[in-house]
């Protein structure tokens, strides 16, 4: 009969005693535990070695063979059920034996490396443990390096590529410690194009509340036979068969109809209220395929086609356009209707059915992912409202640079004039930008988390999924931006070093928008490769 060589069973002895009793509490409980589905699986076992011939009809190893068959399986249904696996994929005895076991800086690989032999690769250090270190938003002193390359050394001959124009800004900041790493004209204002979205995103989360929710709704007026359609200012409000999760425009004509029909309503005159947001509802550039007309009362944006995000052609009216679809859904509800005609006023009208949109942090994640121009204007007049601002695009820009100076950001060198960042007259600063992904981060300001995870995923989602697909994919995230003559882009990435670090990088100038934008990219890629100073 061969044998196994048992020198290395034997030389392994020690390590197999000491895992053995880091182990054997955890493995004795879980027997314990699973006593009775460890009874059903001998039972099932037990005829295996039934049937086993005995020692003196077969040969010592035939008989040894087969009952180390069983016996494995019955082992391996004794591991099975002394689970369960934790979040990490690790089984909580290995876990408990490798806390047991643990060295300051991480796994137990034995009683050490021979002389002149590998050292055992150390652990990675947590990405976010320090998250809640920071005390500000930004610590704008200058850090130093530390050794190895400087950041300057390395983002300074790419941001002074020529493909950026005549002129930039950057910051990048370590988020844990709130520690300026590196700075060009950090006060300096530029167009920052749809990075705006950060700032208008900030001040209505800090104005709102991540959970608020935008209701429309139907009323009757007193004393008339007149159905009111009453604008909330839901920007995602839908017209869609499928609504996605959406606030459904066809959900609400379903529940109005029914209550009409219970009064004895089948026939009724139609109006719609668009007076909860004032001042010009077209922006300042005019009829343009990236924004509808700004209106309390639309639905799916006004576009003319099935697309939820990106440019297209929108209709004149959005808020008739919605009423005349309303209209149509209650006449297949069983309700026929005469208009749509504006209504003067809802005040003090009896709510017949409402529908609410999703938590505003679904909304900001919306924004930021698509840098969708139609949910900013809405989110810009909402926080307008919110402050006591009339809701029009000059209260929100008054309201976005006020909700900002409620929490301590520094706005020196900025001017809002809209909250989609299509204005060419915004300036917002590097300094800025950064002051918000920190703040963000910050245990203080939980309600600001959707700021973080909005923002696109480098060759997965929104902006930047057909960027970056060849470095840093799935490490940068960022909010883009881009107008004629600009480039932006402002987020986070986790360096070499495993820290969170948040960036604003505006370019002016540029006359090559693809070009400028793989600068962008290749900068921002190189800020991820960096283990710098």
């Amino acid at each position: 009969m061969v044998v196994p060589e048992l020198g290395p069973w034997r030389a392994a002895g020690p390590r197999v005693r000491r895992i053995a009793s880091a182990v054997r509490p955890r493995l004795t409980h879980a027997v314990r535990t699973a006593k009775p589905q460890v009874t059903r699986l001998i039972s099932t076992v037990r005829p295996l070695l039934a049937d086993l011939p005995r020692p003196r009809s077969l040969s010592t190893l035939q008989y040894t063979a087969g009952a180390a068959t069983a016996g494995l399986v019955l082992a391996a249904g004794v591991v099975t059920l002394s689970g369960p696996w934790d979040a990490t994929g690790q089984r909580t005895a290995e876990r408990d034996r490798a806390t047991a076991l643990e060295h300051a800086r991480g796994a137990d690989h034995g009683p050490g490396p021979a002389a002149g032999g590998p050292r055992p690769a150390p652990s990675a250090p947590a990405v976010l443990a320090g998250l809640g270190a920071a005390t500000s938003p930004v610590d704008t002193r200058q850090a130093p390096a530390a050794g190895g390359t400087a950041l300057a050394d390395v983002l300074g001959p790419l941001l002074g590529s020529a493909a950026l124009g005549d002129g930039h800004t950057a910051v990048v900041v370590d988020v844990a410690t709130g520690k300026r790493l590196y700075s060009v004209g950090p006060d300096k204002g530029l167009t920052p194009a749809s990075t705006t979205k950060l700032a208008t995103a900030t001040a209505a989360l800090n104005a709102l509340g991540p959970d608020h929710r935008f209701t429309t709704r139907t009323a009757l007026l007193g004393g008339t036979r007149e159905l009111v359609l009453v604008g909330g200012g839901d920007p995602t409000l839908t017209a869609h068969a499928k609504a996605d999760g959406w606030a459904s425009l066809r959900t609400l004509a379903t529940r109005t109809a029914a209550t009409l029909r219970e009064r004895g309503i089948h026939k009724i005159a139609l109006s719609y209220d668009t007076t909860l947001y004032a001042g010009p509802a077209l922006h300042p550039i005019g009829v343009n395929d990236n924004l509808a007309q700004v209106s309390a009362l639309i639905a799916d944006e006004g576009r003319t086609d099935n697309s939820t995000s990106g440019p297209v052609r929108r209709v004149a009216d959005p808020a008739q356009d919605a009423a005349r679809k309303f209209a149509g859904f209650l006449k297949a509800a069983g309700v026929d209707t005469t208009g749509p005609a504006p209504a003067k006023g809802s005040a003090g009208a009896e709510t017949v059915a409402s529908v609410s949109s999703p938590p505003l942090s679904a909304l900001v994640e919306r924004m930021l992912t698509n840098s969708d121009n139609d949910i900013a204007e809405a989110l810009a007049r909402q926080t307008a409202l919110a402050s006591g601002q009339p809701g029009s695009f000059d209260g929100g820009a008054k309201a976005i640079a006020g909700q900002l100076r409620k929490l301590g950001l520094p706005l020196t060198g900025t001017a809002f004039h809209d909250g989609s960042g299509l204005d060419r007259d915004d300036r917002l600063t590097a300094d800025l930008l950064t002051a918000i992904l920190v703040k963000a981060g910050t245990p203080d300001h939980p309600g600001l988390r959707p700021l973080l995870t909005g923002l696109p995923i480098a060759h997965f989602t929104g902006t930047l999924s057909a960027r970056y697909a060849d470095g840093a994919a799935g490490l940068v995230h960022a909010k883009t931006g881009t107008l004629t003559g600009v480039n932006t882009l402002a987020g986070t990435v986790v360096d070499q070093d495993g820290r969170l670090l948040a960036f604003a990088f505006l370019a002016t100038g540029t006359t090559d928008p693809m070009a400028a934008q793989s600068a962008l990219d290749e900068t921002a890629t190189a800020l991820s490769a960096c283990g710098c100073g």
